[in-house]
């Protein structure tokens, strides 16, 4: 299945405001119970992706194979 320009977008949001989230606060405790966000470089690593997979369908250009002169470029 082919990813959109939308899709690509709405996961780059996500991304960010997860980055954000993480901004705030990494990890904390209630009582006993501790929750751990996610790993900050894996979150940055997952922004950079969608901010190049956005940036290429912007463009125009998709993945797979291309034609150029009627040759497989």
């Amino acid at each position: 299945m082919a990813i959109t320009l939308a899709q690509a977008e709405t996961q780059l949001a996500l991304w960010i405001a997860a980055d954000a989230a993480l901004a705030t606060a990494q990890s904390y405790r209630i009582g006993e119970r501790q929750l751990t966000r996610a790993d900050a470089e894996q979150v940055r690593a997952n922004i950079t992706y969608w901010e190049n997979r956005v940036m290429a369908l912007s463009d125009g250009r998709s993945r797979g194979m291309r034609v150029r002169y009627g040759e497989p470029g």
